[in-house]
């Protein structure tokens, strides 16, 4: 099974662009984030033409989530569980597809260290982690696919120097990540590719992209059985080229 992630920046800005890579890369599962659409403007029927059954959750201008699948959707889910305290964003769906029951997250950006969105980033991440406990088992096949918005570590980025004081990369956050993996969860592309140098998002501004001057934000973590099946691990840099790209590249992750 081969599940992908992406932040599209933009669903309707980028549309073309994601038909174009769906018909290139063929993924059985895709994960969508900052849709930036209502529910009854996402194009479920354009994808349903392209052999893929979805669910969204969104709002509207801002942020949105979305699962696409060729290979079954069942069991979807916006938001937190039921009896957690519920999330004014869109920045979580899920449903089970093939088999895998799959998570696309949109994690807060946090904007400033301290300012109110920071710590609304922090209780996020336990509210996440406490959304898995309530409704899988670490022994079920389970991914948590999408844009994070913390580099797990210093070769996540391209300049520590250029992050200090920022955020993406604090010890608090980096922690905040590290307890939702520590529910269960494996980063495979990390494993496959211990390497510095390798991102999924660079700034549109100062030729980031063509400098490699980007960061990792974007990855899927898999639960312990399914990560036993992962044969690959990539990022796309190809889909961040050409005309209205995203700013992020689609992160793709291979199941035997």
């Amino acid at each position: 099974m081969l599940i992908a992630t992406w932040n599209v920046n933009s669903l309707k800005a980028r549309m073309p662009r994601v038909e174009e890579w769906l018909a290139q890369a063929e993924p059985d599962v895709l994960c969508l984030q900052e849709t930036k659409l209502a529910d009854d403007a996402f194009p479920t029927e354009v994808f349903a033409e392209l052999g893929y059954e979805s669910v969204h959750h969104g709002e509207g201008r801002w942020n949105g989530v979305a699962i696409l699948s060729r290979v079954g959707l069942t069991d979807p889910h916006g938001g937190f569980a039921e009896g957690i305290e519920p999330d004014t964003d869109a920045r979580l769906v899920s449903a089970t597809c093939g088999g895998v029951r799959v998570h696309s997250v949109y994690v807060p950006n946090g904007r400033e260290v301290d300012h109110e969105h920071y710590h609304y980033k922090l209780s996020w991440l336990g509210r996440l982690r406490a959304h898995l406990e309530a409704t899988v088992e670490p022994t079920d096949e389970v991914v948590v696919a999408g844009d994070w918005n913390i580099a797990p570590t210093d070769d996540d980025v391209w300049d520590t120097a250029a992050f200090a004081g920022a955020t993406h990369v604090t010890d608090r956050e980096r922690q905040a990540l590290a307890d939702v993996i520590d529910w269960g969860l494996v980063d495979t592309f990390r494993e496959r590719h211990p390497e510095a140098g390798l991102f999924s998002y660079y700034d549109y501004q100062a030729g980031r992209f063509h400098k490699r001057e980007g960061i990792r934000i974007d990855f899927l973590l898999s639960s312990s059985p399914l990560a036993e099946r992962s044969v690959l691990d990539l990022v796309d840099r190809n889909a961040r080229k050409g005309t209205k790209p995203s700013d992020h590249a689609p992160v793709l992750a291979l199941y035997a």
